[in-house]
């Protein structure tokens, strides 16, 4: 399951029907065309073996162990960025379905995106949902911080988060996006208790309204290769490389 990749945005037709007003349990919905910027934080849920097979809005059958979800109103197909605000984990999925119509509620994802991001077995979580166009970079550019003092402690170098500056020269890691800076804090200091000691860097620092725990700088494609399968394996994290 940690394997299945995330789903590649493609220029894609926009579906028939999918796309047009529609209403559910009393609420009329408008799908966005084109989805230009889009930004959403709430609660996501995910639906499994009972729906497998079966169509969805776009027609298509529901495959569980695809990189998918159901949304009110982006287009069908379009592409979304999903991230666990409880844990940095982000996934990239490929919207084919309408829902979830539960109140508090803004995305349903396929249980094998739910089971990337962490929480299958808890049924939902809050995440940020961020709209991807085909050929728009999803690594996105990080500011990095200025260094900072080390945290005493520590089993990974890491610094006290900051605000600003220009980035670095040379390759780092994304671990994790939060709204709060308690979030990056807290993740740093579980991945730093959990990755050993590295010769690289972890940083929290803000940058575009959120919060980023990165990693680096690293040497080489490599060496970030290498990370990337260590923290896969220790925290389950699946990090982004961002190039200079």
């Amino acid at each position: 399951m940690d394997q299945i990749p995330d789903a590649v945005p493609v220029e894609e037709e926009p579906h028939r029907f999918a796309n047009r007003p529609y209403s559910m349990f009393g609420v009329t919905y408008e799908p966005a065309s084109p989805p230009g910027t889009f930004s959403q934080r709430g609660i996501a849920s995910w639906y499994g073996r009972r729906f497998h097979g079966k169509p969805t809005s776009s027609g298509e059958p529901y495959d569980m162990y695809k990189m998918s979800a159901a949304h009110p109103t982006l287009p069908i197909p379009s592409y979304a960025r999903v991230t666990n605000t409880a844990n940095g984990r982000s996934v990239v999925v490929r919207i084919n379905d309408r829902g979830p119509f539960h109140p508090g509620r803004v995305m349903d994802l396929s249980y094998a995106a739910a089971h990337r991001l962490g929480y299958a077995n808890r049924g939902s979580t809050e995440v940020m949902v961020e709209a991807i166009r085909p050929g728009q970079r999803i690594e996105d550019p990080a500011a990095s911080p200025e260094q900072a003092a080390q945290t005493p402690g520590a089993a990974a170098k890491a610094t006290a988060a900051t605000r600003g500056g220009a980035r670095p020269e040379g390759l780092w890691l994304q671990l994790g996006a939060f709204r709060e800076r308690a979030n990056a804090e807290k993740l740093r200091k579980s991945v730093a208790e959990r990755l050993g000691d590295v010769p690289e860097r972890l940083e929290a620092f803000e940058y575009r309204g959120y919060w980023r725990l990165g990693l680096g700088p690293l040497q080489n494609d490599g060496t970030a290769r290498a990370i990337q399968s260590r923290l896969l394996e220790t925290t389950g994290i699946r990090a982004i490389l961002l190039k200079p």
